[in-house]
């Protein structure tokens, strides 16, 4: 009979008797500090947007890439992560996406044409794609069912941190020290998430199985084709703006038909990179309807209500700023309230309740014009910014809480993936509508905005029906004994 093989030295049992009971907080400390820096690394070049533009003589249309390519491209890579876990373990692909980030904020600091700034943009996005998915995939497999709400709600209030702090800390740099400087800005970020994923991280995928260096392949074919898919919809929603048509709908068109034969090859690929299979879960199933919806109405809110609060209430940045500052502390508070009350009640009601909030800001705000008290505009904000909390640490564990192990990794990735998408979706289609409705109004501004409003929660009420039946048919699902002290 032979011997089993020897634990490495960097096993999971090695590690989680190294550091005792309390590692698995180590280890979801150390996958927020990566995503923290994945978020800021988005959301914190829009700052400078005007100032490369004049570095580089951009207009409107090219300097728009600098967001959209991270956009699409962290898109695309969510999907690959499962893939990454399987072929090079937890602490591989983290270093190796963390890295990219580093790399992709270095290089972007240092170029000298919008070409090669544009590529290192497109270089954050893959990783932060890659980055995103693989905090709820921890949750799932290294705390136990009762914990899984509190660690999420801890996780998402870091989280949030980031968006709210970026574009401060960029804007005060790009005044500074001009704009290369916030490209710098994730390096320290990367560098400490480095050093703790090399000291916490396991060598093995998840589920706790080895490594496979050789077994499955990435669907390079399917990957080509979804990257066609997302660009054409990007490129199609962003030429429905312009004056003829044609252009948009043959983009669109062609999203379309190349989106059709990514998903039928899906279902006779060997390797597909969206599992199929995890639709037939009515929890994972209903939880990505939610995930697209509460995606467009996210997204399509960060741009509608900062230009609704300049434009139509002639607010200067530094008051719309201040009047969303409350709304930013509330949110901060209530994600780790509402990751406890993931673990006492059934996630399908909070996520139905935190839709409904989300809903209710937005016809709320129909009620505001030019000469409504700022108090009152600060409440509705509040409103809106207490559902996402509610949303934000519920909506992975209820969709996923359903899902055999095997297919926890690739169910995070395709949330994280439905919900980007339906924030492309939801920015264009909010542009889109408001300009209609303001050439419809023109007269009358504020009401083209209200009607605006309007739609947002209109879309946002859609995802409680969803949200609703997210719950799986059996109360612990297929994670009957989830009381592993560390990531498997």
């Amino acid at each position: 009979m032979s011997l089993p093989p020897p634990t490495p030295p960097e096993s999971l049992a090695r590690l989680r008797e190294r550091f005792g009971e309390n590692y698995r907080w180590r280890v979801l400390l150390t996958v927020m500090i990566g995503t923290m820096a994945s978020i800021m690394a988005s959301t914190i070049v829009n700052v400078a947007v005007p100032d490369i533009s004049h570095r580089f003589a951009l207009g409107q249309e090219r300097a728009q890439w600098l967001s959209a390519g991270f956009m699409a491209a962290m898109t695309v890579s969510m999907l690959v992560t499962p893939w990454l876990l399987d072929r090079f373990g937890y602490r591989g692909s983290y270093l190796g996406a963390v890295g990219a980030l580093m790399l992709g904020g270095i290089g972007g600091g240092l170029g000298m044409s919008f070409e090669w700034v544009l590529a290192m943009r497109v270089l954050e996005g893959l990783a932060a794609g890659v980055l995103q998915p693989i905090p709820a995939i921890i949750v799932l497999h290294a705390f136990q069912r009762h914990e899984q709400g509190k660690a999420m709600g801890l996780f998402g209030f870091g989280v949030v941190l980031a968006p709210a702090i970026g574009p401060s800390i960029g804007g005060v740099l790009v005044e500074w020290f001009g704009w290369r400087s916030i490209f710098f800005v994730v390096v320290p970020f990367c560098a400490v998430a480095m050093g703790l994923a090399w000291r916490y991280l396991p060598h093995s995928s998840p589920g706790g199985t080895a490594v496979n260096h050789h077994r499955r392949r990435l669907d390079v074919p399917s990957l080509a084709l979804l990257t066609v898919a997302v660009l054409a919809l990007l490129n199609g929603l962003v030429h429905l703006h312009d004056a003829a048509p044609l252009p948009a709908l043959v983009l669109l068109a062609v999203a379309v038909g190349t989106g059709i034969v990514f998903v039928l090859r899906q279902r006779h690929s060997a390797h597909p990179i969206l599992r199929l299979p995890l639709f037939a879960h009515r929890s994972f199933s209903m939880g990505g309807w939610v995930a697209f919806i509460y995606g467009m109405a996210l997204f399509g809110s960060t741009y509608l209500v900062p230009v609704f609060m300049q434009l139509a209430l002639k607010l200067p940045p530094s008051q719309a700023g201040a009047v969303l500052l409350p709304a930013g502390i509330v949110l901060a508070v209530t994600i780790p309230l509402a990751g406890r009350l993931a673990d006492r009640l059934p996630v399908s009601r909070v996520v139905a309740a935190g839709v409904l909030l989300l809903a209710a800001s937005f016809w709320l705000m129909l009620t505001v014009g030019a000469g409504t008290a700022l108090v009152l505009i600060t409440l509705w904000a509040v409103v809106g910014r207490i559902g996402l909390g509610l949303v934000l640490p519920s909506l992975n564990l209820g969709a996923m809480r359903g899902l055999p192990p095997e297919l926890i990794s690739h169910g995070s990735s395709t949330i994280n993936f439905l919900r980007q998408l339906g924030g492309a979706v939801g920015i264009s289609v909010v542009g889109i509508v408001l300009q209609w409705r303001l050439s419809v109004h023109a007269d009358a501004p504020l009401r083209g905005f209200h009607e605006t409003f309007g739609l947002l929660g209109a879309i946002s009420a859609l995802a409680v029906v969803a949200a609703w039946r997210m719950s799986p048919r059996r109360p612990d699902g297929a994670l009957r004994n989830p009381g592993a002290a560390a990531p498997k």
